[in-house]
């Protein structure tokens, strides 16, 4: 096989998908602090949905749910830990 119909192969290789971070049982609600402190980094920053893997409205929900946490005082705003 020459070079040139080489490049156009494509891989054998299959990829796993990933499971979804929210499971549809999960609710999302700023008291679930198990599920929000998933998505938040080790500075108290709020992962991108890049990052996460979520789709717009999940994103929406979690920042949302992040952003009450933080204003009730049950989620810091800063994590200046070291």
């Amino acid at each position: 096989m020459d070079k040139s119909k080489r490049l156009f192969l494509k891989s054998k290789r299959s990829f796993r998908r990933r499971l979804p971070p929210i499971q549809s049982g999960d609710r999302i609600d700023y008291r679930n602090m198990s599920l929000i402190s998933r998505f938040i980094s080790e500075q108290g920053k709020i992962l991108s949905r890049r990052v996460n893997r979520l789709t717009l409205k999940q994103q929406r929900l979690i920042t949302i749910a992040i952003k009450q946490a933080r204003i009730l005082s049950s989620l810091p705003f800063l994590n200046n830990e070291k």
